[in-house]
């Protein structure tokens, strides 16, 4: 039995699918025929229902995969395989605070809103009242815009939110609003960027080599895949190949910000090195030496 509020992932004998929040006494209007929500709800996830018109649709509980791909959008959105790899890269999980600039239609925003769980939060900029406003919507649709903090604005002014465990910029050019990351996160939080070409990901690094970032790290990820025919294993003839550059950086405080542990010397007052004494004889630690 599937309760009232869940989503439902409907599809058709052709393959069209439907994605849906169940509600009782609700009705789903289809090319093949009207179906009762009441009988969805019935049936239970894996199983078929028909239409008034006699045309089965099996039910789904939809995956993440499932919410990105159903995203309606007047952009581009992130595709699931640089979405897997940020998640891991920036550390997104339950409980997580995570600051995005760039929402669009909010592809990536659902993926960081499931991740985060409700314990979390996802905090998106958005500078365009249209694209603001489509995200909502979809955020709305699939159950998780409280989950989610949306500020129609431009970050060129910083950013309103700080002590983020992880930041992630979808914008033209990020290397404008590096000095704004600081005053963001905390210490030693991943950064990650998208970026389309080449020349906007040296003008990123360049910004990247100068400021206080480390393991920096440039990627794109392609997927090929195959047709799955047992007598006949192939790949497939056409390809998604490059949709972006993936960069990440870890935000690491200024030495000059870090308060110094106690005990330890000021190094403008150690003493000259011809005034040490001289280092005991140690001896070679082997391959197999224990710790």
């Amino acid at each position: 039995m599937i309760e009232p509020g869940q989503l439902i992932l409907l599809i058709s004998h052709k393959g069209k699918r439907y994605l849906r929040k169940l509600e009782a006494g609700g009705e789903v209007h289809t090319h093949d025929g009207k179906l009762l929500m009441d009988d969805i709800a019935e049936a239970g996830f894996g199983q078929y229902v028909q239409t008034h018109l006699g045309k089965a649709y099996l039910v789904l509980k939809p995956t993440l995969h499932d919410l990105i791909k159903g995203v309606k959008r007047q952009t581009q959105i992130m595709y699931p395989k640089e979405i897997g790899y940020l998640m891991m890269k920036l550390g997104i999980g339950p409980g997580s605070t995570v600051i995005e600039s760039g929402t669009g239609s909010g592809g990536l925003t659902t993926a960081l809103a499931w991740f985060v769980g409700d314990t979390g939060k996802v905090i998106t900029y958005e500078r365009r009242a249209d694209f603001f406003k489509l995200a909502g919507k979809n955020l709305e649709r699939v159950g998780l815009s409280h989950r989610v903090e949306q500020v129609n604005q431009n970050i060129e002014d910083g950013f309103l939110h700080s002590g983020a465990d992880a930041l992630f910029l979808d914008v033209r050019t990020p290397w404008e609003y590096l000095h704004s990351i600081p005053s963001a996160v905390i210490p030693g939080a991943m950064c990650g960027f998208l970026l389309p070409t080449v020349n906007q990901v040296s003008d990123l690094l360049r910004g990247l080599e100068d400021g206080p970032f480390a393991d920096l790290e440039v990627l794109e990820i392609l997927v090929r895949r195959w047709k799955p025919v047992a007598d006949r294993l192939r790949p497939d003839d056409r390809m998604v190949a490059h949709t972006g550059f993936l960069v990440f950086a870890r935000y690491m405080e200024p030495p000059a910000a870090r308060p110094r542990p106690e005990g330890v010397a000021d190094p403008d007052e150690a003493p000259a090195i011809e005034d040490l004494p001289d280092a005991p004889a140690t001896e070679d630690v082997g391959d197999d030496a224990e710790f």
